[in-house]
């Protein structure tokens, strides 16, 4: 039996970009090497701003264990939030991939923490979203469906979907998915994601349309991509909230 698991509302952006160059560039900064679009319209929404670090005159101690900095004690700041710590309460020398650097950077001990959870993000989910999954897709109201592969792109705004035919949905154009389910064992009690029901304003259109993914053969796959999904939206409505904390 056939059944909706979860409904989530993503907030609808007005993008204006279709197709998205993948072209970068190595760029250094105060923090360190950063690898980022040559165009900045085309960052990952999950990409965060460099902060402002605080000035070193308005931080005379560490702020957190507030011991006092001089010749001995050195200040560092956290390249996440910006504050100034001491080398014990900033010592951890973490990923940061909402930041494009190319190498681990140093973060205080909170920021650090929220990094490490969000590693599982682009490790995993981002990856198996890149990566892809085979759907068979219906749009709208057509009793005609047809096999595609869908993926995320690159820069992780947008669904591109190709098979016959292909076409993209932006991901701010997006207003609503949901997430079908069905029994995994014939005896029931367990719950799959098995396809998922998106609603979407097409570029230059005010009109929303429906598209309809159902898993095709491969359904483990699917069901881990369609679980991927869930969570890029919780981090796409984090973002879009100005959200810094890992989902």
């Amino acid at each position: 039996m056939g059944g909706f698991f979860y409904f989530i509302f993503i907030i609808a952006g007005c993008g204006k970009m279709s197709s998205v160059p993948d072209g970068k560039k190595l760029v250094r900064s105060p923090s360190g090497l950063r690898m980022v679009p040559e165009n900045g319209a085309f960052n990952s929404p999950f990409s965060l701003d460099e902060p402002q670090w605080v000035p070193d005159k308005e931080c005379p101690s560490c702020m957190q264990c507030t011991k006092k900095f001089d010749f001995l004690t050195r200040k560092h700041h956290c390249r996440r939030c910006g504050r100034c710590f001491c080398d014990k309460c900033c010592s951890k020398k973490v990923t940061l991939p909402r930041m494009c650097f190319v190498d681990p950077v140093r973060q205080c001990g909170e920021c650090s923490r929220v990094s490490q959870k969000e590693m599982e993000f682009y490790d995993k989910q981002l990856k198996v979203l890149m990566g892809g999954g085979t759907f068979i897709v219906t749009l709208g109201t057509s009793e005609k469906s047809e096999t595609m592969m869908c993926r995320l792109s690159n820069n992780h705004r947008y669904l591109f979907l190709d098979g016959e035919s292909h076409f993209e949905v932006e991901l701010s154009r997006i207003s609503s998915m949901q997430v079908l389910t069905e029994e995994s064992t014939p005896e029931g009690g367990n719950c799959r994601a098995s396809g998922m029901l998106l609603h979407y304003k097409p570029m230059g259109s005010q009109d929303p349309k429906q598209l309809r993914m159902e898993a095709a053969e491969d359904k483990k796959t699917a069901s881990s991509w369609l679980a991927a999904m869930h969570k890029l939206c919780l981090y796409y409505i984090c973002s879009l909230t100005g959200c810094q904390t890992a989902v």
